[in-house]
Parts: C-alpha cells; sequence; structure tokens
C-alpha cells in the first residue's frame, strides 16, 4: 500500500528495507474521502499527517469574499500536511479533487522516527522541502508567466510528478479537474480558462479529453512552460 511513498521518498535517495519497515510502522488508520470533502481542515491541529495513497488534492485558501485559491496540487505518494507535525495549527486547508484513498502517520511515531533514523528523517524532511519549492514555482507562474504558459508549467509538473509514482501511462495521465477547478488553480475566470485550454490544443501539443491529457510534443510543451525540473529535485544522491 506504501508503494507510492517509497517511490517518492526513493527519487532522492535509496531507501532501507529497515526503513520501509519504520515508515510501515508509523502508520494507522487508512480513510477514504469524496470529492470535495476537505482532507484536513484549516485551522485544525492534527495529531497526525496524511499520505494519499491514490487521488488528487489540493491546498486551498479561501478569501472573505469567498475566492478560493489552489496553492498546490498533491498526487499520490504525498504527505499533504508532514509539516503539521511541527506547525501544529495548519493555516490552509486541504481538499479531496477527487475520491481520495489516504492513510495517516501518528505523529508520535513521526517523532520516534526522527530521533532513531537520521537518513529517513533527511528524506521527510527534503520532502517538505520539495513542497516550498513547488510552492515558489507557482508563484512565479502566477505572477510572471503568460497563462498559456503556466498552464503548460503545470501539465509538465504533474507529468513528472505522476510518472514517479507509475501514474502515466505513455505520454498521458488523467486529471480529473473540472474547468471550475482547473480555473482555481490558475486564478482565472472559466471563459479565460477555456481560452488557455483551446490554445494548447490549436498548437498541437496536448490533447484533452474525459480527464485524460496527452502530451503530444513534449519537447514543445517544455518550451511554452520554461519548464526545469531542478526544483524537484529528481537526481538519485546521497542525502
Amino acid at each position: 500500500m506504501l508503494e507510492p511513498l517509497y517511490l517518492n521518498l526513493g527519487q532522492h535517495d535509496a531507501l532501507s528495507e529497515a526503513e520501509k519497515a519504520l515508515l510501515a510502522g508509523a502508520m494507522s488508520v487508512e480513510k477514504y474521502f469524496g470529492t470535495g470533502e476537505d482532507i484536513v481542515a484549516e485551522f485544525s491541529r492534527p495529531g497526525f499527517s496524511t499520505l494519499i495513497i491514490d487521488g488528487l488534492a489540493a491546498r486551498y485558501k479561501v478569501l472573505e469574499d469567498g475566492g478560493r485559491q489552489f496553492t498546490s496540487l498533491q498526487v499520490a505518494g504525498d504527505f499533504v500536511d508532514l509539516h503539521a507535525f511541527l506547525l501544529k495549527t495548519m493555516d490552509h486547508g486541504i481538499v479531496a479533487l477527487s475520491p481520495c484513498h489516504v492513510v495517516v502517520a501518528d505523529h508520535g511515531k513521526l517523532k520516534a522516527i526522527t530521533e532513531q533514523a537520521p537518513h529517513l528523517t533527511r528524506l521527510l524532511w527534503l520532502d517538505t522541502l520539495v513542497d516550498g519549492a513547488i510552492h515558489r514555482e507557482w508563484i512565479v507562474a502566477m505572477g510572471r508567466r503568460s497563462k498559456t504558459s503556466h498552464l503548460a508549467h503545470l501539465i509538465c509538473e504533474l507529468f513528472v510528478r505522476l510518472q514517479v509514482v507509475k501514474k502515466t501511462s505513455d505520454m498521458s495521465f488523467h486529471l480529473p479537474l473540472s474547468q471550475a477547478e482547473l480555473a482555481d488553480v490558475l486564478g482565472l475566470s472559466v471563459v479565460h480558462m477555456n481560452r488557455v485550454i483551446g490554445t494548447l490544443r490549436r498548437m498541437d501539443v496536448i490533447s484533452w479529453a474525459s480527464h485524460r491529457i496527452t502530451i503530444l510534443d513534449w519537447q514543445r510543451l517544455v518550451q511554452i512552460a520554461e519548464f526545469d525540473p531542478t526544483y524537484l529535485s529528481m537526481n538519485r544522491e546521497p542525502r
């Protein structure tokens, strides 16, 4: 069941069988969330951190006028709130964007890992650092990229992250987002979102049907996005 986590952490450095056993021992309850349900509520103080086994979720903030902004997407193999182990109070919510299968890791057991397994602790720390790097890329995309480049960058990022956890098929992947939800990701109106998707289709770099995106020209898509995966720390090396 924890294979997505092992793949995610293992892309950075080798995980020993003992480390995998420690991770498995930290996990307790399995949970299932329907589309639109909060996995972690804003301002809550969870005593555990939640790992996505399958599904798609998003970090989000809601403004006083009801406007919602997604600040990152979370896929299989991601801890959605590992930082809550130390921050304690969540300053944002995590919502399921598709049916999500998750498992939780008790904070007491995570603390024991930090005291007993320094290498595994560093890999978990790196996981939160990559989250921060993704946030920085999203800020740059939101503030400085054209909307076409922004969407192209998001597609490149999701493809690479999903490929790591074996959730792609050739050059395609499932993205169970409505256009309204995708508009919340890019900070656009739904009408503008339709135009941006149409632009990438007309450029013959993607096809998009029934929530499945197929990349037709990876090199061209990367060029449009100005995508450099360095921020995802994909190199496997001693940590």
